[in-house]
């Protein structure tokens, strides 16, 4: 006596495939689409991350050696190039001005950055 019903490895009627074969292919769409995944967000970010490291410290570096530079030159002008303005108990005050100035271009530095920062992360 013939049955009707399917056996395990039958296709049904409408065409759609068997379960136990749909499976494994799922799988490994899933597979691909967790790697695509991880991919997009672990490897990109860390690729800009790794740009902007590249181009930031030598920057970094640049700018702290021509801020140096100018700082000794503002020193040497205050020295030398003011008509003995600093002489006796006053030849610290260079140094003050010099280290003062310094301070400043830092603190505006640091607002700068600590200002960009608040920008990004409210837009």
């Amino acid at each position: 006596m013939a049955t009707n019903s399917p056996s395990p490895g039958d296709k049904p009627a409408s065409g759609e495939p068997a379960f136990h074969e749909s499976v494994p292919k799922l799988v490994g769409e899933l597979w691909e689409l967790v790697l695509a995944y991880l991919k997009q967000e672990t490897l990109q970010p860390l690729r800009g991350l790794v740009r902007f490291v590249a181009l930031g410290i030598p920057g970094a570096v640049l700018a702290a050696v021509g801020l140096v530079v100018l700082l000794l030159a503002a020193l040497r002008l205050l020295q030398v190039h003011t008509g003995g303005t600093f002489h006796g108990n006053m030849t610290a005050l260079p140094y003050v001005i010099t280290a003062a100035t310094g301070v400043v271009v830092a603190a505006v530095a640091g607002m700068a950055i600590v200002s960009g920062r608040s920008r990004r992360a409210r837009g």
